[in-house]
């Protein structure tokens, strides 16, 4: 019989990405992306991180908390983004793990005191640090290494995504209040436009819909190009005037205004 084991948290990550769709699905693909990890004070860590900054890159053990806090539970078998079939879960990079444990590799730049600076994070905000280890390229890179069932050239090279003008100055509107959609967009869109439940894209009667948070974007396929055409809430005029809105009190009259700017 295995015995069990409890960790606590040495640290926790403050990163730009709020929602599990805004975050990159690999850190590389979130280059130059700032954060920080936080230490945890009156443990001696201060001690712990002494010839830390030497290093350049470091691996980052934590927590999918919010995995946790959601209850959502582990599958044997799971569909990832690159493959058309499932996957054993051991053969992939899902978050939905048997202990929802990740490991990502980040660009240390500084250190002051308790705080870690680093870079090319994909990491939510509020994760839980388990542990922090240097990358050591000798050792941890193997350039020749198979890719499994992958494709060799992964990752495949990105689909080049373009903003009609009516998108733009939606877009626009909506990040003079807060709401930055665009990064968000480039980020789903570019790995292609085929439906997919990891990315919420769909066919419509007029081209294609991508499903981002509570919005919605409707564009089209011109060859290797994706063409975003509009933006629009994702809640119908009857949920507006209900007040059937989720998130913060604001969400509904952030909704309320745009669907009045744009979908009337």
């Amino acid at each position: 019989m295995l015995s069990s084991y409890t960790f606590d948290p040495i640290g926790v990550v403050h990163s730009p990405f709020v929602e599990r769709m805004q975050a990159p699905r690999q850190a590389p693909v979130a280059s130059d992306v700032a954060a920080t990890i936080e230490l945890v004070a009156g443990l001696g860590y201060e001690w712990a991180v002494e010839d830390l900054g030497s290093w350049e890159y470091l691996w980052v053990l934590f927590v999918f908390h919010r995995n946790v806090e959601d209850g959502r539970t582990w599958k044997p078998k799971v569909l990832p983004p690159r493959s058309e079939t499932r996957r054993g879960v051991l053969a992939t990079r899902s978050p939905h793990r048997p202990n929802p444990i990740g490991l990502s590799a980040v660009r240390l730049e500084r250190i002051e005191g308790l705080t870690l600076h680093v870079r090319n994070v994909d990491l939510l905000d509020g994760t839980p640090v388990l542990d922090i280890k240097p990358y050591v390229a000798y050792a941890d890179a193997y350039p020749a290494a198979g890719a499994g069932w992958l494709e060799s050239n992964d990752p495949r090279p990105t689909w080049a995504v373009e903003f009609e003008a009516r998108s733009i100055a939606a877009l626009a509107w909506l990040l003079e209040r807060g709401v930055d959609l665009q990064p968000e967009i480039v980020s789903a869109l570019s790995l292609g436009p085929q439906p997919h439940p990891y990315r919420r894209i769909r066919a419509t009667r007029d081209g294609m819909s991508l499903g981002l948070h509570d919005w919605r974007v409707d564009f089209s396929v011109d060859g290797s190009r994706i063409v975003v055409r509009e933006v629009h809430t994702g809640y119908k005029p009857r949920q507006l005037a209900e007040g059937d809105v989720a998130g913060p009190a604001g969400n509904l009259e952030l909704h309320t205004a745009f669907f009045e700017r744009w979908d009337t």
